[in-house]
């Protein structure tokens, strides 16, 4: 029989999941160091003893998949999924999510594989869901290891992202914590151009924040250099906000008011006998409307090439093997 606490939720399964995309180098020293922290939250009580640590192979070429084999024959807390081929890292964290939920745990908490989350934090998340929060942020308390690009950048985004009228929650990358309720609701939601830190806040549900430091990278490479995060970036805002679209109307407006200034400038000029062969400014018109015109078909065609993967209703990912 489960014991209960003052909140009726019980002792939960927990179930952590973590994406895995060439991770060999430091998966070892992950895996030991989650399963010390499973050891002391199930010997506590805080945890079911049938909660497990789950790494999901996002195809990866290494041999990431060897190593959690290894890990779940030598201790069953370590569960493994094996998707077919790459399919990127929000892909494989909801398959990792949906593999949690279908086999039955309570909450499900993220986190990246490289140990840059605190995992010391979970304790927190885990308190949280046991008064009552479906959903537990990890939140990052400062951004003083970045370098300075990279965190004014972050700061950019996340007011662009909430300026165009979407959710989010600054300083908050993947780790969190789920309960079954909002793993449920995440089920529901079908789009192939995944976002997840935009999606998560629209799910509702009572939430809360858990503060924490993030440190530095255990092993391996990152796997987010600029250009995947610039185009991580320009994925979240065109999932989430039409008013790019709304910016190419008003490109178009503008054009068109500087082509009248234009026909009256060159009006004015006949009437007083001044005109000039103006090759300047007819050279300026046309490089000014020519990049409207090329970036308002750039916004526009971000959107068709994502309704068109959208039309195609093919699976967000596969799975080959289960432990």
């Amino acid at each position: 029989m489960v014991s209960t606490d003052l909140t009726g939720r019980g002792t939960p399964t927990i179930y952590f999941v973590l994406p895995c995309y060439n991770e060999a180098e430091g998966l070892e020293h992950t895996a030991e160091v989650l399963l010390a922290k499973y050891h002391v939250l199930a010997s506590s009580g805080e945890i079911s003893e049938s909660s497990r640590i789950l790494f999901v192979d996002d195809g990866s070429k290494d041999a990431t998949w060897n190593i959690i084999r290894k890990l779940h024959v030598n201790s069953p807390v370590f569960s493994g999924v094996k998707l077919s081929h790459n399919r990127g890292h929000q892909n494989a964290l909801l398959a990792g999510l949906m593999t949690a939920l279908r086999q039955g745990c309570d909450a499900a908490i993220s986190m990246d594989a490289d140990l840059q989350d605190d995992v010391n934090a979970v304790d927190e998340f885990i308190s949280n869901f046991k008064n009552g929060d479906e959903i537990v942020y990890g939140v990052r308390s400062a951004r003083k290891k970045d370098t300075w690009f990279k965190r004014n950048t972050a700061e950019a985004f996340y007011k662009v992202f909430e300026w165009m009228g979407a959710e989010t929650v600054p300083d908050h990358a993947d780790y969190r914590l789920m309960s079954r309720e909002a793993l449920g609701a995440l089920s529901e939601y079908h789009e192939v151009n995944l976002f997840l830190r935009g999606i998560v806040p629209t799910l509702g549900y009572q939430t809360s924040k858990v503060y924490y430091e993030r440190g530095e990278r255990e092993a391996g490479e990152s796997k987010y250099p600029l250009k995947k995060m610039v185009a991580f970036a320009i994925q979240g805002i065109t999932s989430f906000s039409t008013k790019p679209l709304s910016f190419v109307t008003g490109a178009g407006v503008i054009s068109i008011l500087v082509s009248i200034v234009m026909f009256i400038y060159v009006l004015v000029s006949l009437g007083i006998g001044h005109a000039i062969a103006g090759w300047g400014s007819i050279m300026i018109s046309i490089w000014l409307v020519g990049g409207i015109i090329m970036v308002s078909l750039g916004i526009v065609g971000e959107y068709v090439g994502k309704i068109y993967m959208e039309s195609k209703h093919r699976p967000r990912y596969n799975i080959e093997t289960t432990l």
